[in-house]
């Protein structure tokens, strides 16, 4: 059953608490609004257990995972591609990356959604793989206190200058925001709201 409320929840990125930034639950995911977005839109969704890897999860947490990321797709689409009413009228990026040589910089899975328009990067739609293995990406980088994490793989990075970091009540804004279409689409904001898709 998802939900909307985070009431009485903490819920951990890695060691970071993000329950303000949450947008959804699931009884073994949660949707995180993104510190550092490469497009707008971009959000996390990771499994409630801090699990390291993705061959980490049960059986029971992977489906909940990829059935999550579903909904944060269709909760998306609604808000970014321009007919909402029509999923082939824009596109995902989904992308995992599983371990520090892949670019993860938390230790706790996380799958990134991306909703993608026609032209929004450009001419070349494959610069979304450069810029979540550089800078701009580390999502934990902004979380650090001491030593920054950088990111795995041999991409060319992309300058720190360009990173968009998000404040806190930017986060909390989006989060409220995606919470009221989630709601707009019967998943309540209470166990018993259920899903209606």
């Amino acid at each position: 059953m998802a939900s909307t409320s985070t009431d009485g929840m903490s819920i951990k990125f890695g060691p970071f608490e993000v329950t303000k930034q949450v947008f959804l639950t699931t009884p073994y995911s949660y949707g995180l609004v993104n510190l550092k977005p490469i497009l707008p839109g971009h959000v996390l969704v990771c499994p409630h257990n801090p699990h390291r890897r993705l061959l980490d999860l049960s059986p029971a947490e992977t489906a909940d995972l990829f059935s999550t990321v579903q909904l944060v797709q269709k909760l998306l689409a609604r808000l970014y591609f321009p007919d909402p009413s029509d999923l082939a009228s824009g596109s995902f990026n989904v992308a995992l990356q599983d371990g520090a040589d892949a670019g993860q910089t938390v230790p706790h899975v996380h799958v990134h959604v991306i909703p993608r328009v026609k032209g929004d990067m450009g001419e070349s739609a494959d610069e979304i793989y450069v810029r979540l293995s550089s800078e701009e990406a580390n999502v934990g980088g902004a979380l650090w206190d001491r030593e920054r994490p950088r990111p795995g793989g041999r991409m060319p990075s992309i300058e720190d200058a360009e990173r968009n970091v998000q404040t806190m009540e930017q986060m909390i804004a989006e989060a409220d925001r995606l919470k009221a279409v989630l709601e707009e689409m019967g998943v309540g904001s209470s166990a018993k709201g259920g899903e209606r898709l």
